[in-house]
């Protein structure tokens, strides 16, 4: 039983009135997916928020640990609560 860390990156798009998650995008460490979020600041990643989370992640088993949201930006889903 192998478990591996997943750092993901999760934007967010709206579609209408509608907050949708895009596609997420598993980075090979935390600073890519930071470099993602930069991205959104400088504004040439256009999407409505995304999230950075890191998680532990058994995939023999299908276990996914706790997530730990390492970045928060824009539009996301709980953003106010999880703050």
């Amino acid at each position: 039983m192998a478990v591996a860390e997943r750092i993901v990156f999760q934007p967010f798009v709206w579609q209408g009135a509608v907050l949708r998650a895009g596609a997420p995008i598993v980075c090979p460490n935390v600073e890519d997916a930071r470099r993602r979020v930069d991205k959104i600041r400088a504004g040439i990643l256009h999407v409505a928020g995304a999230v950075v989370v890191r998680m532990d992640v058994d995939e023999d088993i299908g276990d996914y640990g706790e997530p730990e949201y390492l970045e928060r930006i824009g539009d996301t889903p709980g953003g106010e609560d999880e703050d």
